[in-house]
């Protein structure tokens, strides 16, 4: 990123301006709810009220003192609130037979279908009412993740930006959620920092391209400490074990940001079987512990790669480096497979007397920063061939100590005001992803004129223009009219569905020609998204929200009860799930498979992990799981179970809460506030599933546990970093050792047995996680419309309304015939009604 000082000749650009852009651009209408609807009156007198007092009024009207829902005073309308009002909790109630109690005297079915029906008319009628007035969508700001993949594909940068805004608030389980997405102070302060870092990367200051380094490294370590894990082999130094700092390359640091490409020579020592190696990179301060700077522009994962014995083989990355950037390299699980290290802690043996594998790492090959053009293509987008000029006496700052101050150049014009025009022009519209007229570029020349004339140089004048751009409600809000998208708004809606960014040329040229909204068209198109790489920020996103995937690295077991879980367990585990969901994708495999299927994408550590033999190597591919193997689906997936537990223990509720809400579709209610949580206990004394019958002794708890607990028990026989068990790990008790992998044994005391049994709320009952699933699978139907939902909800940015039930079951149906391929799904998404109105 390029910092600029500049002498008091050269003004910066005035905050104020781009300030008093934003406020004036954010100055936006959200509409007020839909106006109030009433169902027929006539059903209302005749059915519904006599059903209120037959059954309902005692427990909830006049004389029930304690009663939260008053029924008898509650008007026989309904607004656009609903479903979250006082009938559509009516509704839920009598549509799960949770009312009226189990001890009263039951209605006959068809008496409750007319007041499910009549409830259901008023919701669709002023669902309607207000869609026709308003869209079922409110307007939308970019989320945070939005913001930074636009930017990127906007300006071509690679710039990290998100973190500097705040999160975004999540609803109906998204954070792309319309009434999610608030505006605040501080979003306002942080969109013109992000906005002058984006144009700082953007805009060049380097009139000739930066001298690329090539050159090759070797580790030299000299016999300290910390090197008694290593031995120097002829050309080759040579790792045994992970963690010392004294793997890092210390004479290497990148001079300035850029791609840099990495070529490792290394194989596989003493092992016919290939090594893994791991490579991070980051600021060597910070490597080396030299460094209280913290985030992940300190450090980050490059991979992890095979080695084999071969002496010829080389390891090549191209990876993002910053100014002190290099890299550290370590083995993977070689030492591990030694029972007793004692005997080699501490340098206490000439490594030279150790037969185990190692790693052993040659020439080190550096090149960059990888220059293919210059100016660089951000640069060349927005400025074209513009002259640049040198500011006299002008340095560049030196942000990072390895930096070296260069001359400081801006970009110049002729004919400033008639060359800003220009580019604002064309800019404008990329930026607001539609046609622009002239009333709407105007106020942003303006803005630069008014800077010329003040006698601010040319790329500054620019600079306040462009960030005012990017500041502007219309680049930062999703604007879409009631009613049928047009084609620029469905471009955009497409866009931000299936690669999480603004379109691209070829969707905003066929919104142009009129053709994106015809059912072919949009259909060729789809399928093109998804064959497009940025197609995986879809994936990463939509499960990392539906599933909670984002939350992987929330918490971190307990390194006594777990100490087999590291980094690659947990980076493994969020890669199967991503590529398990989009090998559904890629074939249109049924949708089903995400609650049962016989194949899993599994690399060696995952394997290691579910105990599946003949799975070599770290690459992810598609493996037939054994039928004893108890995998299969989501619910079997390491990462589900991670993010479903704390590190330490798993609850069956906390579990069983996500299966009803992110696998079933039926979420269940919070729990009150006065109902203090169940932690298990670690000491094996009691298990958890006797702590929750005592629990449920309790009446006011008892009904929703009813419905909660059993999906949770199903679940038992996995623990927190989901390894399959039959007993709790414990803190005392019985001492066992267990081989994990490659002879590497882990100890740990074992607690009481699990029992993976359940009875559902409807009576059906399973014997383990392999039975339940098949009951999930009873209703095929109900799976098929969760996951409809979660994508319209996520492609549209607004939670499922009443007037869209029809369309959801249109789409099931659909799915239903075309054997519930996922695919298929998301074309029926894209095609639906839903979808293509606001």
């Amino acid at each position: 990123m390029s910092q600029r000082s500049l002498p008091s000749s050269v003004r910066p650009t005035p905050r104020l301006a781009g300030l008093a852009c934003l406020i004036a651009g954010l100055a936006i209408s959200f509409g007020s709810p839909g106006q109030a609807a009433g169902p027929n009156d006539k059903v209302y007198d005749s059915v519904v009220r006599p059903f209120l007092v037959k059954h309902c009024l005692d427990c909830h009207g006049e004389d029930a003192a304690k009663a939260r829902l008053r029924l008898d005073k509650l008007p026989p309308e309904f607004s656009a609130k609903e479903p979250s009002g006082s009938w559509g909790k009516v509704l839920d109630k009598l549509r799960a037979g949770e009312m009226p109690p189990e001890k009263r005297p039951r209605p006959a079915p068809a008496e409750v279908r007319q007041v499910q029906d009549w409830i259901r008319a008023g919701q669709v009628a002023a669902d309607e009412a207000q869609q026709q007035a308003q869209g079922r969508v409110v307007l939308r700001r970019l989320n945070r993740v939005e913001y930074e993949n636009t930017i990127h594909d906007l300006l071509g940068i690679d710039t990290r930006l998100q973190g500097l805004l705040p999160e975004d608030e999540s609803v109906g389980g998204f954070d792309n959620n319309a009434r999610a997405l608030r505006l605040s102070a501080v979003h306002l302060e942080r969109y013109l920092e992000t906005a002058d870092l984006a144009l700082d990367d953007a805009i060049c200051n380097d009139r000739d391209p930066p001298e690329t380094l090539r050159k090759k490294y070797r580790f030299r370590f000299k016999g300290n400490g910390q090197a008694a894990w290593t031995l120097s082999k002829d050309d080759y130094e040579v790792f045994f074990m992970a963690g010392s700092i004294a793997y890092s390359l210390r004479d290497f640091a990148a001079p300035r940001d850029g791609r840099y490409r990495v070529r490792i020579h290394a194989f596989a020592y003493q092992s016919e079987q290939p090594v893994t190696m791991r490579v991070g990179a980051g600021d060597i301060y910070a490597l080396n512990g030299t460094s209280a700077t913290a985030g992940d522009v300190t450090r980050h994962l490059v991979g992890y790669f095979d080695v084999p014995p071969d002496k010829a083989n080389v390891v090549e990355f191209v990876d993002w480096f910053h100014p002190n950037d290099t890299i550290r390299i370590d083995p993977y699980n070689t030492l591990r497979n030694y029972a007793d290290l004692s005997q080699y802690r501490n340098g206490k043996i000439d490594m030279a007397e150790y037969t185990g594998p190692g790693l052993a790492v040659g020439e080190i090959e550096i090149e960059g920063p990888l220059v293919e053009r210059w100016p660089p293509e951000s640069h060349r987008r927005l400025l074209g061939s513009l002259p640049m000029v040198a500011v006299p006496g002008a340095k560049t700052k030196r942000k990072y100590r390895m930096d070296p101050p260069r001359p400081l150049f801006v970009v110049s014009s002729p004919e400033p005001a008639e060359n800003a025009e220009r580019i604002l022009r064309k800019f404008l519209p990329r930026a607001f992803r539609r046609p622009v007229t002239d009333a709407e570029v105007k106020p942003f020349v303006a803005l630069v004129q008014s800077r010329l004339k003040e006698g601010y140089t040319f790329e500054e004048a620019l600079r306040v223009g462009l960030k005012a751009v990017l500041c502007s409600s219309e680049f930062l809000y999703l604007k879409e009219k009631p009613g049928r998208l047009d084609g620029f708004a469905l471009a955009s809606r497409l866009s931000y569905f299936l690669w999480t960014s603004m379109p691209d040329g070829e969707l905003l040229d066929l919104a142009a020609k009129g053709t994106l909204v015809e059912p072919a068209v949009l259909r060729k198109q789809v399928e093109r998204m998804l064959r497009d790489p940025k197609a995986h920020r879809f994936t990463e996103n939509f499960l990392g929200q539906w599933l909670g995937l984002r939350d992987i690295g929330a918490t971190m077991p307990d390194p006594t009860l777990y100490p087999e879980y590291d980094e690659l367990l947990k980076v493994s585990s969020v890669q199967e799930t991503e590529s398990f969901f989009e090998e559904l994708l890629k074939t249109d495999l049924s949708l089903l498979n995400l609650v049962d299927s016989d194949f899993s994408m599994l690399n060696e550590r995952l394997a290691w992990h579910y105990g599946i033999p003949g799975v070599k190597g770290q690459e992810f591919r598609k493996v037939k799981l054994p039928r004893e193997s108890g995998r299969g689906g989501l619910l079997t997936q390491a990462s589900v179970h991670k993010v479903t537990a704390n590190g330490t223990t798993t609850s069956p509720v906390l579990r069983g809460a996500w299966v009803l809400k992110n696998i079933i579709g039926q979420p269940a209610p919070p729990p009150p506030a006065d109902v203090p949580a169940i932690e298990p206990d670690i000491r094996g004394a009691v298990t958890i599933r006797e702590q929750l019958a005592k629990h449920r002794q309790n009446a006011s708890c008892a009904s929703c546990h009813a419905k909660i607990d059993p999906p949770g028990f199903a679940l038992e026989c996995f623990d927190p970093i989901g390894g399959r068990r039959d007993s709790y790990r414990a803190t005392v008790g019985e001492l066992v050792f267990v081989d994990v992998a490659k002879g590497w044994r882990i100890g740990f005391h074992k607690g009481r047995p699990v029992d993976a049994s359940g009875e559902l709320a409807n009576g059906k009952r399973f014997r383990d996680i392999t039975e339940f699933k098949r009951i999930l699978l009873e209703d095929k139907d109900q799976i098929a419309r969760n996951l409809t939902e979660k994508l319209l909800v996520y492609a549209t940015g607004s939670v499922i309304r009443p007037a869209d039930r029809a369309a959801v079951e249109a789409i099931v149906t659909r799915a239903r015939a075309g054997n519930y391929g996922l695919r298929s799904v998301v074309h029926e998404v894209v095609q639906s009604p839903i979808f293509l109105n606001k």
